[in-house]
């Protein structure tokens, strides 16, 4: 969970949502407008298996409560994935703080995957949540059957920390990687062209 400075004794994770825009996406808080697009993809089994809490079936009652729970910023800090110029959403990412600390998640609706959209949006809230927190190590985690989701997270400077176990709504106890990028690195990174 990302929370608001009255909701956490350190505030150093405290963070807001600010509308980012990357060379092909726009990502910003989801709202009311998302909800056919948000059930349409992620009502999706191979979608809901990699993460932890979407639940499948996905219809518009699970759509309202994640964006109730947006809304309350409860569990941190979630943006809608929406395509640059057209407003069509392909995802969701987002920083949430767990018990390891902050920690980066994202998906991409299936009919957009191979594209980068994952590693794109996760390299802005990377560099958000380096740049509007004082933390000194993000988290990242992925199902070890995820190479996709491995490859995001290379890309971005992660550097493997472990292997754990993740309860997942739809898969139950699942092996996961763990990953942490630290602000050192994230700095060295900034400095290169590409990574």
């Amino acid at each position: 969970m990302v929370a608001e400075a009255e909701d956490t004794e350190d505030e150093s994770y405290a963070i807001d949502c600010p509308v980012l825009a990357t060379e092909r996406l726009v990502m910003r808080a989801p709202c009311e407008a998302d909800i056919a697009q948000l059930v349409e993809l992620a009502d999706n089994r191979h979608v809901a298996e990699m993460l932890a809490r979407m639940p499948h079936p996905y219809g518009e009652a699970e759509a309202r409560a994640f964006l109730a729970m947006t809304r309350s910023r409860r569990a941190g800090i979630a943006h809608a994935l929406t395509l640059a110029g057209t407003d069509i959403f392909v995802g969701c990412a987002g920083l949430n703080m767990t018990d390891r600390g902050l920690e980066l998640g994202y998906w991409i609706g299936e009919p957009y995957w191979k594209r980068g959209y994952a590693t794109e949006a996760a390299h802005a809230l990377v560099d958000l949540a380096f740049q509007r927190t004082s933390i000194h190590v993000l988290q990242a985690s992925t199902r070890v059957i995820n190479p996709a989701s491995r490859r995001v997270i290379h890309k971005c400077g992660f550097q493997y920390a472990g292997q754990g176990m993740l309860n997942s709504i739809v898969a139950g106890q699942v092996p996961v990687e763990r990953y942490r990028l630290d602000r050192k690195t994230w700095i060295s990174l900034r400095n290169w062209v590409h990574f």
